[in-house]
């Protein structure tokens, strides 16, 4: 299993315009991730699971992340016609769509209005069942993540996180769970501790976060027909877990798994390796 977290990238030419993909070649069975702010192609989330069972991967940079313009389908259900062109161009004909954090609205919107390509939908820490962000992230995200200002906000962080990682991470994580920063940090081991460390300090905002603040109302769940999975923490600080509630009491077709304790990053929570054996038996059908 290749565990870099920074994994190279390609464009594809598409109807819309350039778009950022990484693909990762390995079984039949293909999985389309949708990451979530701050996150671009070439960073890898959460991908363990499907890589160990031998799923193709494929992972397209949203609109103003990575090398993906802001214009080539702004909002999640244009983008979503783009990640089916994307598809069908690189010979994906069904897939299970991941929809993470930010990402939730377009994997929902790819699931409602493209059903042929859409075989199962996982929501992991997703917006997508009630309105996002609240006032204090809207506000305080076009101050701190606004081009060029983003720049500066991240290259700060990365000096944090080189001088002084444990505080730089403490700092991150901060915003990202309702629990005591400090269990959070005791649940991780050395390992993981690392791995956010350096994910954090490959994080860029582009033009993307922003644009992700205008388009604020998820598309309507009720129109997904396939089977789902709805992965979510009851202490995200980032999203709160009343989203999973209402995405899973929306879709018409799915499962609530909550995870105790954690952050936004459900990957890192106490339980999870129990979550990663859902996610297999949902994607064997179970």
């Amino acid at each position: 299993m290749d565990g870099r977290i920074v994994r190279p990238t390609e464009v594809a030419r598409l109807g819309a315009g350039p778009v950022e993909y990484r693909l990762e070649r390995r079984g039949p069975a293909a999985v389309v991730i949708c990451h979530g702010g701050h996150m671009r192609a070439g960073l890898a989330l959460g991908e363990e699971v499907f890589a160990e069972l031998g799923c193709t991967v494929l992972v397209p940079s949203r609109p103003g992340y990575g090398r993906t313009p802001v214009g080539v389908g702004p909002g999640p259900v244009r983008f979503a016609e783009v990640i089916a062109e994307l598809c069908a161009r690189l010979g994906i004909t069904e897939a299970t769509v991941v929809g993470i954090s930010g990402g939730g609205p377009t994997a929902l919107a790819l699931a409602a209005d493209h059903p042929h390509l859409v075989r199962r939908l996982i929501m992991e820490s997703a917006v997508g069942g009630r309105p996002w962000p609240g006032l204090g992230i809207r506000v305080g995200a076009r101050v701190v993540f606004a081009a060029p200002v983003e720049s500066l906000t991240w290259s700060a962080v990365r000096l944090l996180l080189r001088r002084a990682p444990a505080t730089g991470l403490r700092l991150m994580l901060s915003s990202l769970t309702t629990a005591p920063v400090t269990e959070v940090l005791n649940a991780l081991d050395d390992d993981r501790r690392a791995g956010l460390v350096t994910l954090f300090g490959h994080m860029r905002s582009g033009h993307g976060f922003v644009n992700d603040l205008r388009y604020v109302t998820p598309p309507d769940a009720t129109r997904v027909r396939q089977p789902a999975l709805v992965i979510a923490g009851r202490t995200d600080g980032q999203v709160p877990y009343a989203h999973a509630e209402a995405l899973a009491a929306a879709l018409p077709n799915a499962e609530l798994v909550p995870l105790d304790g954690g952050s936004h990053f459900v990957w890192h929570a106490p339980g999870y390796d129990v979550v990663a054996g859902r996610i297999r038996a949902f994607l064997d059908g179970g």
